[in-house]
Formats: structure tokens, sequence, C-alpha cells
């Protein structure tokens, strides 16, 4: 596996060689960009704090869930057969209502994905046009986000441009 892995990467650091002497390339951190941008530090902080709330929102139901249960337990033993039936029918349909708004709110396409769609992508849009642009204008072939790529392993100081986006994006 260690083999592989050495391979890879001097495969890896062979193609960005010759690719880099062929065409200048630049290197960025999206995440401090990111981190450099009001509206962005702004929009993760009002999606983590919807998430805090409808958390604690699941957390409360399967709180009553819980104590509903324990309940139930108590007194099993003293109730008939119909009236265990309606309530372990009850139960299971009260942890069911619980999954689903979960699934609403955390789900792949539920609340907090649309939050960050539509909060999240158009700043991110923005950040990678003007990379984009600054690349073009500069006639850099090559763009590195060393934020984003554990396989960087080393760049020179000259290369890291994430100041110069950061100054375009104000």
């Amino acid at each position: 596996m260690k083999k592989i892995l050495a391979i890879a990467a001097c495969a890896l650091l062979f193609a960005a060689g010759t690719a880099s002497a062929q065409q200048p390339y630049m290197v960025v951190n999206t995440e401090t960009i990111f981190k450099s941008m009001d509206d962005y530090n702004a929009a993760v902080k009002a999606i983590d704090e919807a998430a805090k709330q409808y958390q604690q929102n699941i957390d409360d139901a399967y709180g009553q869930l819980e104590e509903m249960y324990n309940t139930y337990m108590a007194q099993k033993a003293s109730l008939s057969d119909s009236v265990r039936s309606q309530y372990e029918e009850t139960i299971l349909n009260n942890e069911k209502k619980i999954t689903a708004y979960q699934e609403e709110i955390f789900g792949e396409k539920g609340k907090m994905a649309e939050m960050q769609t539509e909060q999240l992508e158009p700043l991110q849009k923005k950040v990678m046009e003007t990379i984009s642009k600054y690349a073009a204008e500069h006639q850099y072939g090559l763009v590195l986000d060393v934020a984003t790529n554990p396989m960087v392993i080393y760049y020179t100081p000259e290369a890291d441009k994430t100041q110069e986006i950061i100054t375009l994006l104000k």
C-alpha cells in the first residue's frame, strides 16, 4: 500500500513538474480567502446557528419519545394487550416522524443543504471566478489550492497568490 502511495505521489510530482516547466503555476489557500470574507463568515454563522436550533428540536423530540417509552415500560405489565399495542404503535409512529423530520432538515436534499447552497454557493462561485480571472490575466496555467490538497508538500512563497485574491475580492 505504501509503495502504491509513493508511486502515485511521484507520478503526481512528475506531472506537476512537467506542467510547471511548461506553464507557470500559482498557489492559493481558499480557506484563508473564505475566512477573510465577512459575507462568507456571516453565512457560515447563520447556517451553524440554524443547524444548532434544528438539532435542539430533534434532541427535544427524542427526549419526549424516551419519556414516553419509559412510561410505557413502567406501565407495560398493567396494560391490556390492546392498550399495549396502541402505545407501541404510537411510540413507533413518533419515532418515524422524528426520523423523517431529521431527514427533512439534515438529509442530502434537506433544509440545511438548501441553506448552504443558497448562502454559500454564490460566494464560492465569486471566489472561483476571481481566482480564474486572476490566473488568466497573469497567464498561470495551473492553480493549486493548498487548503484542500494534502499532497502539496512544498511550494515557493512567491507562487502563493492568496493575498492578491483577497485584495481583488474587497
